[in-house]
């Protein structure tokens, strides 16, 4: 569905790029986040691959459209949520869904169906210059449904968000993943990237320095490791061994043969940390 190539982008049309040399592929049907800190390059990245920045150099295509000669037909079968909302205040929630599906030469869902599925149902005919913050970016999120994508571009859809209602995008997400739908996830927050995606790539001032699985990197860069808690002594203790140490091993075995277990779980690099180790930087919005 995304297949790109040696992506430059300049927004001062020089050699100062918010994106150098970024290339990937995002297969029919997967979940890929991009994630990066802030000003990292993440934006600019959808912008150039949804047609909203202009291609200056760089090949590829997205859903079957070569980059630089996209229309209609590809804006019909793509959604776009944007981190920051952009929707008309003026208007109602079922008034800002009615005008957008007007847009669209495919068929579109039924604007009160998504408002209910973000919670807005019940607020569907106040302006949306009334809402929250986050109210409006379930609004700018739902919208992005509209027209049933096929291909989906994510920017930080749960910003902003109570963990109540990000838990609920989420598992939209997740569905759609399962109806088919190829997603490209962009954001800093590795909680989500680690439990939404097929793959991530590590962005960083503009360079895409490493693209692989969520669990091939933890196999790769973490260390893998048990915590186990135990009685002794009428008390509790807490012991963290490494499952690849030849000594740790023979602790654990005498651990699991001579005393009471209380609790054992393994401990496994989080996404944040590898992204630390392989680039030196952290992942703080």
């Amino acid at each position: 569905m995304i297949d790109v190539t040696g992506l430059f982008y300049s927004y001062t049309h020089d050699d100062r790029y918010a994106i150098r040399e970024v290339g990937f592929q995002v297969d029919k049907g997967e979940v890929f986040a991009l994630l990066g800190p802030s000003g990292a390059g993440k934006s600019t990245t959808q912008g150039v691959l949804t047609g909203l920045l202009p291609l200056q150099k760089g090949t590829g295509q997205v859903a079957g459209f070569r980059l630089g000669h996209m229309n209609r037909d590809l804006f019909n079968r793509i959604g776009v949520s944007f981190e920051q909302s952009n929707v008309y205040g003026k208007l109602t929630a079922r008034e800002n869904l009615a005008f957008y599906r007007r847009l669209f030469d495919v068929p579109t869902r039924d604007p009160m169906e998504l408002l209910k599925l973000a919670g807005l149902d019940q607020v569907a005919d106040k302006r949306a210059e009334t809402y929250s913050k986050g109210m409006k970016h379930r609004l700018t999120f739902v919208r992005s449904m509209i027209n049933n994508p096929d291909l989906w571009f994510l920017d930080e859809p749960t910003t902003g968000l109570d963990p109540a209602i990000a838990s609920q995008i989420k598992e939209i997400i997740r569905s759609r993943k399962e109806q088919g739908t190829t997603t490209l996830l962009t954001t800093h927050n590795m909680f989500l990237a680690d439990q939404l995606s097929d793959k991530v790539g590590f962005i960083v001032d503009g360079r895409l320095v490493l693209v692989d699985t969520p669990r091939n990197l933890k196999l790769q860069y973490g260390e893998r490791l048990v915590q186990v808690d135990y009685k002794e002594d009428g008390g509790l203790r807490s012991e963290r061994l490494s499952l690849v140490d030849e000594r740790d091993r023979q602790r654990l075995a005498l651990l699991l043969s001579e005393r009471e277990i209380e609790t054992m779980h393994t401990k496994e690099a989080t996404l944040e940390e590898i992204f630390i180790k392989v680039t030196g930087r952290g992942l703080e919005g």
